[in-house]
C-alpha cells in the first residue's frame, strides 16, 4: 500500500533570481542575473562589464564555495594583467 501523491513529470527548474550568482554551463562563464528577457536569462560578469543572454536551462546556481573561488580568480586575472 503505497501513501501521497504520485509523482508527475519532471518541472523545469525555477529561474534563478535577479541578483543570484550562476554558472552558465553553455559558455563556461560565470554572472550574476540582471534579467529575465523573454527565453533569456540575462547575466553580467561579476566585476561588471556587458551583459550576455543564457538559456535558463542551461544555468546553474553557484554555492558560497563556487562563488568565492569564482571571485578569487577574477582577481588573480586582474593582478597577472597589471603584472605584465
Amino acid at each position: 500500500m503505497t501513501t501521497g501523491a504520485q509523482p508527475g513529470p519532471l518541472a523545469p527548474p525555477p529561474e534563478p533570481a535577479v541578483g543570484a550568482a550562476v554558472r552558465d554551463t553553455r559558455q563556461g562563464r560565470v554572472g550574476i542575473v540582471m534579467a529575465h528577457d523573454g527565453p533569456y536569462v540575462q547575466l553580467r560578469p561579476l566585476n561588471g562589464g556587458r551583459e550576455w543572454d543564457a538559456d535558463p536551462g542551461r544555468v546553474q546556481l553557484l554555492s558560497p564555495a563556487e562563488l568565492l573561488s569564482a571571485r578569487l580568480a577574477e582577481v588573480n586575472e586582474r593582478s597577472r594583467r597589471r603584472e605584465r
